[in-house]
Protein backbone atom coordinates (compact mmCIF):
# COMPACT_ATOMS: atom_id res chain seq x y z
CA UNK A 1 0.00 0.00 0.00
CA UNK A 2 1.03 3.94 -0.67
CA UNK A 3 1.68 6.08 2.12
CA UNK A 4 -1.21 8.07 0.67
CA UNK A 5 -3.47 5.22 1.21
CA UNK A 6 -2.30 4.30 4.61
CA UNK A 7 -2.34 8.47 5.70
CA UNK A 8 -6.16 8.04 4.18
CA UNK A 9 -7.23 4.86 5.96
CA UNK A 10 -5.80 6.73 9.02
CA UNK A 11 -7.39 9.90 9.19
CA UNK A 12 -10.77 8.55 7.95
CA UNK A 13 -11.20 6.08 11.13
CA UNK A 14 -12.60 7.14 14.28
CA UNK A 15 -9.71 6.26 17.15
CA UNK A 16 -7.67 8.82 14.81
CA UNK A 17 -10.53 11.49 15.40
CA UNK A 18 -10.56 10.34 18.92
CA UNK A 19 -7.33 10.47 19.81
CA UNK A 20 -7.22 14.15 18.25
CA UNK A 21 -9.84 15.09 20.34
CA UNK A 22 -8.44 13.73 23.67
CA UNK A 23 -4.86 15.22 22.97
CA UNK A 24 -7.26 19.02 22.37
CA UNK A 25 -8.75 18.62 25.38
CA UNK A 26 -6.25 17.57 27.42
CA UNK A 27 -4.38 21.64 25.85
CA UNK A 28 -7.33 23.05 27.04
CA UNK A 29 -7.16 21.98 30.74
CA UNK A 30 -3.23 22.30 30.76
CA UNK A 31 -3.83 25.98 29.83
CA UNK A 32 -6.17 26.82 32.61
CA UNK A 33 -4.18 25.09 35.13
CA UNK A 34 -2.28 28.02 35.79
CA UNK A 35 -5.24 30.21 36.77
CA UNK A 36 -6.46 27.03 38.82
CA UNK A 37 -3.51 27.10 41.14
CA UNK A 38 -3.10 30.72 41.40
CA UNK A 39 -6.79 30.55 43.04
CA UNK A 40 -5.40 27.72 45.13
CA UNK A 41 -2.48 29.36 46.59
CA UNK A 42 -4.00 32.36 47.60
CA UNK A 43 -6.91 30.28 49.57
CA UNK A 44 -4.00 28.43 50.96
CA UNK A 45 -4.09 29.51 54.38
CA UNK A 46 -7.62 28.89 54.57
CA UNK A 47 -7.70 25.47 53.56
CA UNK A 48 -5.16 24.73 56.12
CA UNK A 49 -6.88 26.09 58.87
CA UNK A 50 -9.80 24.49 58.09
CA UNK A 51 -7.81 21.10 57.21
CA UNK A 52 -8.66 19.53 60.99
CA UNK A 53 -12.64 19.78 60.92
CA UNK A 54 -12.41 18.47 57.60
CA UNK A 55 -10.62 15.76 58.50
CA UNK A 56 -12.97 14.50 61.36
CA UNK A 57 -16.37 15.00 58.70
CA UNK A 58 -14.27 13.16 56.42
CA UNK A 59 -13.63 10.49 58.86
CA UNK A 60 -17.26 10.20 59.60
CA UNK A 61 -18.20 9.53 56.37
CA UNK A 62 -15.83 7.14 55.28
CA UNK A 63 -17.84 4.36 57.70
CA UNK A 64 -20.91 4.74 54.98
CA UNK A 65 -19.24 4.94 52.77
CA UNK A 66 -17.49 1.42 52.97
CA UNK A 67 -20.37 -0.30 53.75
CA UNK A 68 -22.42 1.00 50.62
CA UNK A 69 -19.11 0.28 48.80
CA UNK A 70 -20.27 -3.07 46.90
CA UNK A 71 -23.67 -1.62 45.48
CA UNK A 72 -22.39 1.69 44.37
CA UNK A 73 -19.21 -0.27 42.81
CA UNK A 74 -21.52 -2.40 40.78
CA UNK A 75 -23.97 0.81 39.77
CA UNK A 76 -20.90 2.81 38.97
CA UNK A 77 -19.78 -0.30 36.36
CA UNK A 78 -22.93 -0.53 34.61
CA UNK A 79 -22.67 3.39 34.18
CA UNK A 80 -18.76 2.99 32.95
CA UNK A 81 -20.05 1.42 29.79
CA UNK A 82 -22.24 3.82 29.06
CA UNK A 83 -20.52 7.03 29.82
CA UNK A 84 -17.08 5.48 28.14
CA UNK A 85 -18.41 5.24 24.73
CA UNK A 86 -19.89 8.64 25.71
CA UNK A 87 -16.67 10.12 25.95
CA UNK A 88 -15.33 8.35 23.30
CA UNK A 89 -17.88 10.29 20.77
CA UNK A 90 -17.33 13.20 22.27
CA UNK A 91 -13.72 13.00 21.46
CA UNK A 92 -14.10 11.52 18.32
CA UNK A 93 -16.56 14.82 17.03
CA UNK A 94 -14.10 17.23 19.11
CA UNK A 95 -11.06 15.53 17.11
CA UNK A 96 -12.91 16.03 13.32
CA UNK A 97 -13.17 19.09 14.13
CA UNK A 98 -9.88 19.77 15.05
CA UNK A 99 -8.14 18.00 12.43
CA UNK A 100 -10.70 19.90 9.98
CA UNK A 101 -9.97 22.94 10.92
CA UNK A 102 -5.79 22.43 10.92
CA UNK A 103 -6.13 20.70 7.76
CA UNK A 104 -8.14 24.00 6.53
CA UNK A 105 -5.23 26.38 7.45
CA UNK A 106 -3.03 24.06 6.35
CA UNK A 107 -4.43 23.75 3.20
CA UNK A 108 -5.10 27.79 3.10
CA UNK A 109 -1.23 28.43 4.00
CA UNK A 110 0.02 25.95 0.70
CA UNK A 111 -2.39 27.64 -0.91
CA UNK A 112 -0.48 31.32 0.10
CA UNK A 113 2.89 29.61 -0.49
CA UNK A 114 1.81 28.71 -4.03
CA UNK A 115 0.19 31.87 -5.42
CA UNK A 116 3.39 34.05 -3.63
CA UNK A 117 6.45 31.49 -5.10
CA UNK A 118 6.83 32.86 -8.48
CA UNK A 119 6.71 30.26 -11.00
CA UNK A 120 9.90 29.13 -12.56
CA UNK A 121 10.69 30.54 -16.56
CA UNK A 122 12.07 27.78 -18.83
CA UNK A 123 14.60 29.67 -20.57
CA UNK A 124 14.00 29.55 -24.55
CA UNK A 125 15.98 26.44 -25.69
CA UNK A 126 19.07 27.32 -28.14
CA UNK A 127 19.41 26.03 -31.57
CA UNK A 128 22.11 24.19 -32.07
CA UNK A 129 23.43 23.83 -35.68
CA UNK A 130 23.27 20.75 -36.90
CA UNK A 131 25.43 19.14 -39.65
CA UNK A 132 24.24 16.75 -41.68
CA UNK A 133 26.39 13.17 -41.99
CA UNK A 134 26.01 11.21 -44.76
CA UNK A 135 25.32 7.50 -44.28
CA UNK A 136 29.15 5.49 -44.33
CA UNK A 137 29.18 2.60 -46.81
CA UNK A 138 30.61 -0.48 -45.78
CA UNK A 139 33.07 -2.06 -48.42
CA UNK A 140 33.59 -5.90 -48.77
CA UNK A 141 36.40 -6.73 -49.80
CA UNK A 142 37.00 -9.82 -52.02
CA UNK A 143 40.10 -12.21 -50.79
Amino acid sequence: MTLATEVKKLTESKPFYAVAGAGDYAVEKLRELPEQLRKLQSRRYDLVSELPERTRAYADKAEGFARDLPEKAREYADQLGHRATEVYEDFATRGRKVVSKASGEAALELEELSEAAEPAVAEPAKKTRSTTRTPRTTRTTKA
